[in-house]
């Protein structure tokens, strides 16, 4: 059967490799319908992914159908609609002991570290699997870039009475943003691009938007009603952005929450942190229960996915089409790949 491989960065190759064979005990093999192409996709394709090795076959965003289980499986059966829970982890370090299994000390997370969804079939642990019998196979895709969202959010301990700002409107920023609407908390969205920002009023519903620039704590405090924000949430992956978040909390328990990843070095003055006693917290991708409760949240239309995807394209036109995706001018939020019907 045939699969993506991104070889070297900028460099697709369409290649052939063997279906699965029966699965072992414990395990599925899915049939791959729809995969979301999302930041670390862009940023393995760039070659600036830090976790990304070669060659490897993307995807980790999947909506997918279960062909075939293994003995001992018992929480999907053939023919149910999954999304895929993609981080790979050990269940027996430290992490995965105490249920942090997002952090585990093994972790392979699909497409990333080990080959993913963009070929037609795969095998992987049906631990793993998230059933919705509501949700189609965009939805499903969809649901692990929520669940970054959700996951930030989480660790920020929003509360109604707190103001937040969400620095970054890409589809990560975008997925924080949902969350943060959930928690009734004051929402400010930064970005440097006026487009997403528009997108954020007009499709998302966010009231208080600000373009980055010079005065930003200044009108981040006028926005805040004469403070700065309680918790701001980094989604940026920029190394300046991540170093200025450290002068934008307010006094007594301000959070800064860093959801996207930079190589680089992210630097601060220790005084100008240690004054409001910030807290600085990461936010590394999600737990089994933000599944759950996102797959729940979409199926009642409490989330509703419809905005999200902007781009579609089939998988014979992804190594065409691809790299448009990098340019700003394509508008691109979430682009979406049919890999079977």
């Amino acid at each position: 059967m045939k699969a993506l491989s991104l070889l070297t960065p900028k460099h697709w190759q369409l290649i052939d490799i063997p279906e699965p064979p029966a699965p072992a005990p414990g395990n599925v093999v899915v049939r791959v319908h729809q995969v979301g192409v999302c930041g670390t996709d862009i940023s393995g394709y760039l070659g600036k992914m830090p976790f990304f090795s070669y060659p490897r076959i993307p995807g980790h965003e999947l909506g997918v159908e279960v062909v075939a289980v293994g003995s001992g499986v018992s929480n999907v059966k053939p023919g149910d609609k999954c999304s895929i829970e993609p981080y790979i982890n050990c269940q027996n370090c430290h992490a995965c002991r105490r249920g942090f299994t997002n952090c585990c000390e093994s972790n392979q997370t699909l497409g990333v570290h080990c080959d993913g969804g963009l070929t037609p079939l795969f095998t992987i642990p049906a631990r793993k699997l998230h059933v919705s019998t509501k949700l189609n196979y965009e939805q499903l895709a969809l649901v692990e870039t929520l669940a970054i969202g959700c996951h930030a959010v989480n660790r920020a301990a929003i509360v109604k009475q707190d103001v937040v700002a969400v620095i970054g409107a890409g589809p990560i920023g975008l997925s924080v943003i949902e969350f943060v609407k959930l928690t009734g908390a004051r929402l400010i969205v930064v970005d440097i691009n006026e487009n997403r920002l528009q997108f954020c009023r007009d499709v998302m519903g966010v009231q208080h938007t600000l373009k980055t620039d010079e005065n930003l704590a200044k009108n981040l405090t006028e926005l805040s009603g004469g403070h700065l924000p309680d918790v701001v949430i980094d989604a940026t992956g920029h190394t300046g952005s991540m170093s200025n978040g450290y002068e934008l909390i307010a006094n007594g328990n301000g959070r800064l929450v860093y959801v996207g990843i930079t190589t680089d070095e992210v630097k601060f003055r220790h005084a100008v942190f240690h004054r409001p006693e910030g807290t600085l917290l990461c936010s590394r991708n999600a737990l089994p229960d933000d599944f759950t409760r996102i797959i729940n949240l979409i199926e009642t239309e409490q989330l509703n996915t419809a905005p999200w995807i902007t781009h579609r394209t089939g998988f014979e036109e992804v190594i065409q089409v691809f790299p448009s995706y990098i340019l700003p001018e394509t508008g691109v939020l979430k682009a979406m790949i049919a890999v079977g019907n």
